[in-house]
Order: C-alpha cells, then sequence, then structure tokens
C-alpha cells in the first residue's frame, strides 16, 4: 500500500533531474490521447471522453501529499526516500536534498491546466498542461508523469466506452421507442468483481455513470460523490434487488419455481426484481414458469426482470432463427426472449409501430456484452418489429477491463524548457516512428474552431498560452474552476444532441 506519494514513480525518473541540462528551470509538459488505433465501435467519431481529473488532482495531488507527505515529519519521509534509493540505487548516489526542499515549501509548485471534463477530444489534442511554479522545482513536472498517467488514461477510456454504448442506445431508441426515458438505465455497470483493485473500480466505474445512470458499482458512486459533488439531494445512481446463482442454487432444482414464486410474491411483491433464469434450464423458466406465475406477475405493481447470464447474447434475447422467420413451429431458442415473452404476456405498439413488452416483465443480459454485440441485438430487435427498451444491457468487466493506455495511444511529453533563463521548444520526431509519437513543439493552447471541435495550437508565447480552452485545475496546492457530476454528465450529453 502507497502511503509516501513522492515514491510513486517509475524507477528511471529518480535520476532525471541531474540529467537535465545546468541552469534548467522550467519544464513544460502535456498529456495526450494520439490515436484511436485499437478502439472499435459501431459509431466511431476518432474522439475521446476526457474525464478523471478533478478526482485525481484532489485525491492524489492534494489529499494525498498533504496527509502522506506535507503532514509527516521531515525526518521521516526523507527517511523512507533515502532508504529506499539506497538500496534501490545505491548508497548514497542519489541525493535527497530537493525532497527535504520541497517538504519545507508545504505544497506542489505546479500550475495543471485542463480541458473541462465530459468533453469530447480529437487525437492529438492535449487535455492538460503542467509546468513548474518555482524554479527549482522544475524536476517535478515529468517526475509525475508516471502517476498522472497511470491515473488518467482509463478513467476517459471507459468514459468513452460508456458514451459510446449511449450513442447506440440513443441512436435505436429515436427509430423504435416514442420517448428516452429507459436509457440513463439502458446500460448497467457490473464490472466491479472484474477490475484491478478498489480504486480502479471506483475511478473508472465512475466514467460509466457520465452517460448512464444504474450501475451495481457502489464505490464508483462514493467516488463520483466525494470528488465531483453536486449540491442537494443529487441522484448519481440506482439497481434493484438482484439474485444470484447460489441464492437459485440454494433453493434447490427440484423447487425452482418455488424460488421464483416466494421472490415475486413474499419478498418482493412491487417494485423492480432481478431473477437469474439460467441456473439450470433457461427455456424452461421463460416457457413454462412464466406460464405457471403469469397471474401473479401480472398482478405486480413491479416489473420481473429474467436475467440470462450464459450463452450467446445475440441469440438469447434475439433468437438463433432468421428474423423474417415468423413460422409457428419455431422454436423458444429459434424465437428469443423477446419474442417468447410477447407471446406469454403481450404488450402494447407504439406509434413508430414497434412492440413494447408488458411493463410487467423485461429482460437484463449481463455476459460478455460488447459495444458490437449490442449494436447488434438492437439492429435484430427493430427486425423483429421490437422497440429497443425491451432490453438492458449489464455491462461488465468484458467491456471495462479489456483495454490499455495504448486503447488512445495516451502519453506525456514535454514540448518546452527554460535553461538559464532562456526558452527553448523541444519536441520528438522518431525517423523509425510511423508519425504516431512525433509530439508538439513549445507551448500549447487548445481553442475551438467554427465546428466548436477542439483544436492544437503549437509554439504559442506565453501570452497566448495563457488563453484558450486549457482552464487553470491545480495551482500551488490548491484546486480551480471544479464541477460537479451534473455539470460533466451535461456537458457530454449535449454532444448527443449535436
Amino acid at each position: 500500500m502507497l502511503t509516501n506519494p513522492i515514491l510513486a514513480i517509475d524507477g528511471y525518473k529518480v535520476s532525471h533531474r541531474e540529467q537535465y541540462p545546468q541552469g534548467t528551470t522550467r519544464v513544460y509538459s502535456n498529456f495526450t490521447p494520439r490515436s484511436d488505433r485499437f478502439f472499435s465501435s459501431p459509431l466511431p467519431d476518432g474522439q475521446l471522453v476526457f474525464f478523471g481529473l478533478q478526482g485525481f488532482l484532489q485525491w492524489f495531488m492534494v489529499d494525498l501529499f498533504n496527509q502522506q507527505f506535507f503532514a509527516r515529519p521531515e525526518e521521516q519521509v526523507v527517511g523512507e526516500y533515502k532508504a529506499l534509493m539506497d538500496s534501490y540505487i545505491g548508497q548514497d548516489r542519489v541525493s535527497v536534498e530537493h525532497i527535504r526542499a520541497l517538504h519545507r515549501l508545504g505544497y506542489l509548485p505546479l500550475h495543471i491546466k485542463g480541458l473541462d471534463e465530459g468533453s469530447k477530444v480529437n487525437m492529438k489534442v492535449p487535455v492538460l498542461t503542467i509546468t513548474n511554479t518555482r524554479d527549482e522545482f522544475f524536476w517535478l513536472v515529468n517526475y509525475l508523469e508516471t502517476v498522472i498517467s497511470a491515473e488518467l488514461w482509463k478513467a476517459s477510456t471507459n468514459a468513452t466506452i460508456a458514451h459510446h454504448y449511449r450513442k447506440i442506445c440513443q441512436m435505436w431508441a429515436a427509430r423504435t421507442c416514442d420517448d428516452m426515458t429507459h436509457l440513463d438505465f439502458q446500460s448497467h455497470d457490473f464490472s466491479f468483481r472484474g477490475m484491478s483493485g478498489m480504486h480502479d473500480v471506483a475511478q473508472a466505474g465512475a466514467g460509466h455513470l457520465l452517460s448512464f445512470k444504474g450501475t451495481d458499482n457502489i464505490p464508483s458512486i462514493l467516488y463520483a460523490q466525494r470528488y465531483y459533488p453536486t449540491d442537494g439531494d443529487y441522484f448519481v445512481a440506482g439497481s434493484i434487488p438482484a439474485t444470484e446463482h447460489s441464492v437459485m442454487c440454494m433453493g434447490e432444482q427440484d423447487a425452482e419455481i418455488e424460488t421464483f414464486r416466494r421472490l415475486i410474491e413474499d419478498l418482493y411483491p412491487q417494485g423492480l426484481v432481478s431473477i437469474v433464469s439460467d441456473t439450470w434450464d433457461y427455456w424452461r423458466v421463460l416457457t413454462e414458469f412464466t406460464r405457471e406465475l403469469k397471474a401473479k406477475i401480472m398482478a405486480r405493481d413491479g416489473r420481473v426482470v429474467f436475467r440470462p447470464d450464459s450463452g450467446d447474447p445475440v441469440a438469447i434475447l434475439c433468437g438463433s432463427g432468421a428474423d423474417d422467420d415468423r413460422s409457428p413451429t419455431r422454436s423458444a431458442e429459434e424465437k428469443g426472449s423477446v419474442e417468447v415473452l410477447w407471446e406469454i404476456f403481450g404488450g402494447t405498439v407504439n406509434s413508430k409501430g414497434y412492440k413494447v413488452l408488458d411493463p410487467h416483465v423485461g429482460l437484463i443480459y449481463g455476459d460478455s456484452i460488447t459495444l458490437e454485440r449490442a449494436q447488434e441485438i438492437l439492429r435484430r430487435l427493430e427486425a423483429k418489429g421490437f422497440a429497443s427498451s425491451n432490453v438492458v444491457f449489464g455491462v461488465g468487466s468484458f467491456t471495462y477491463q479489456y483495454h490499455t493506455r495504448d486503447t488512445f495511444g495516451f502519453a506525456m511529453k514535454a514540448t518546452y524548457g527554460e535553461v538559464q533563463g532562456v526558452g527553448r521548444p523541444i519536441f520528438k520526431q522518431p525517423k523509425t516512428d510511423g508519425g504516431l509519437k512525433r509530439s508538439a513543439r513549445g507551448l500549447l493552447r487548445v481553442i475551438r474552431d467554427e465546428r466548436g471541435d477542439y483544436q492544437l495550437l503549437d509554439n504559442q508565447s506565453w501570452q497566448q498560452e495563457r488563453q484558450g480552452e486549457l482552464k487553470t485545475r491545480f495551482l500551488d496546492g490548491k484546486l480551480y474552476h471544479q464541477e460537479s457530476l451534473e455539470q460533466v454528465r451535461q456537458r457530454l450529453s449535449a454532444t448527443l444532441a449535436e
């Protein structure tokens, strides 16, 4: 467990301070998504949803540094640093005086500017810049590169993926639904158990909450409330009572229908309840149990949601047969879950001509959902004459964990420095690279073009750099221009109407 944040570095960062040219007094760097070459979506737009900076700044740059570095005795934190470096690099080979000087200063002498969170950003446009505010601490800028990268890439990546789920759901709702009231809950976060620890769960899960309000990831709700607080009793997210396989198994296979009966009659006689239905024979549940329990289900003031949890989600929901096959001899598997429930419970036909299941029943599929599968499910539902609102997706770690920093090519690079009081634009342009790693040059400014998209201007003067869309978010240990989850959500939501 990391306690001293000054040690949240790659090992090679230790020696960089002395490697800079003599007389270096400033380093100016940026954090930028460079490419979406690894990201696929049925509705690609080549943009990143920027998210996570405010939470990182509060948690790491303010709270953790204040509590575990500045508030602790100088000899203790300096001693920790020296003891590790003596064993890691060699006895007395790494100076500790710069660490001592930082502790005595009492704050991080940095200026971090960032774009508005919830904004959509083109590739190769920086989402933040960082520089030092005191000459002697030039080394601190890129010293923090590793932790900045580690903490920010995934929150933005998952916020982007969730946004694409929202785009897919919204597109099919516009075609097949009378209203959009179901959209906030059509993708439900099931990813907790497949993520990389509690902080990852909370931070990455908050990215899902920019586009949806359904989640089983309670730490992400707490994260959003703590780091993106909204005034008043603001609704962040919610869920419903739901079973798991241990519950169904404990009721025993021969008495499975009695477990269903107890759930819908005794425990949850009203409201929504989700029941995992494939513990043994899913199609028996959907074709036999539903008929036997139909009167009880229809008498409830609420919805019974059936949850298949295995098999091909497209085929389970939409059927293994052809979409235009209306043969009465088709099996339940060929018809698919939505059509089977329609035959038993009926429903209504909306103004656009699509079938909507009776509100007493519903479906959620929560295993191995991807953007491509979500698109195919909703496409096939339309082909079969059903509204997209008939299903909910449980989006898990199969979606949110199978990505890396390279999904959007995130990198933090220095583009400007000052040596002996003279500024120098710097850049990298490897001949062995195809252009991905070519950096911007000099001081940077981000503006909006005539379409409202962010565009990068490099080689700027300091006066120009102070303008544009990058706003001060952190300066000398304090946060600025903080925003609520509601503001971030509204900013991203507005892009769906563009």
